[in-house]
Formats: C-alpha cells, structure tokens, sequence
C-alpha cells in the first residue's frame, strides 16, 4: 500500500488538579476554542469538546503521526500556560497528571457527540470520580483507586 491511512477516533477526559471547580462559566467557551484550535494544528481535529467547572471531554480523530500520550501532554500544557495567563485568580491551575483516552467506534460518534454536550446536565446527578469509574469499568479497565486521583 503506498499510503497510509488512519481513522482513530479517540474520547480523551482529564481534570483540574484534585478536581478544584476552577473552570468558571465566563472561561469554559473561550477553553474549547482554544483547545479546538490547538488540536487542529496538531492535525487532531476536533470532533466535540465540553469544559465543565472541574474537568474536560474531547472527542477527536488522533492523526497517524501523534501518540495519545503527546498529544495529551501537549494540549494539557499549551491550554494551563492560557489559562493561568486569563486571570490573577488562574495563576495556579493545574491540571491533573493522568487522563483517560477511549476508543470509539465511527457508529458511536453521535451518541459520544451528545453525551459530551450534556456534561453540565448529566453532573446535577453524577460526580466526576463516579464518571470517570464507570468509564474504566465499561472499557474494561483494571485501576486501582488509590492511583486515580491526585
């Protein structure tokens, strides 16, 4: 094959350090256009992003070229050096060390698509660490809770 061609659509979530509701609702759409930005120039378009107080959803399609771990390590760290500089009340935002990346399926897309911009709703009931627990557990994921969270 003289080319080679990839399709890997990935639902990556990562949170504020120890989950601080830090992302405030006057930053949340100005995050996600960042973030849609910087993921397009790293030739990951995204496909959906929602910001809630604590934490992020990305759906996007990871290019052929870049590992999840780069291109976790590159958004995360481009978009705290943003943050910090919106605000005297940002300049210590940190976000966790870990994320979480999921496989989806091209059929899966709009419910993925829809369930990441209900976030602000489907969080009146459920609590990040509990998301992201049933996450690990519906992909089949051995962790050990001691490690989750930091």
């Amino acid at each position: 094959m003289p080319q080679s061609l990839a399709k890997i659509i990935t639902h990556i979530i990562f949170s504020t350090k120890n989950r601080q509701p830090i992302i405030l609702p006057d930053v949340r759409d100005e995050l996600t256009r960042y973030l849609a930005g910087g993921l397009k120039e790293l030739k990951c378009p995204a496909i959906e992003i929602n910001c809630v107080s604590d934490h992020v959803h990305v759906l996007c399609c990871l290019s052929k070229t870049m590992s999840m771990a780069d291109l976790v390590e590159e958004i995360k760290k481009s978009s705290s050096r943003w943050i910090k500089g919106k605000s005297p009340f940002l300049a210590d935002f940190y976000w966790q060390n870990g994320y979480g990346a999921f496989s989806v399926s091209q059929s899966n897309v709009p419910d993925v698509r829809a369930y990441i911009a209900a976030q602000e709703k489907h969080h009146q009931k459920v609590s990040f660490q509990d998301e992201f627990r049933a996450f690990l557990k519906k992909h089949g994921m051995e962790f050990n809770e001691r490690h989750l969270w930091d």
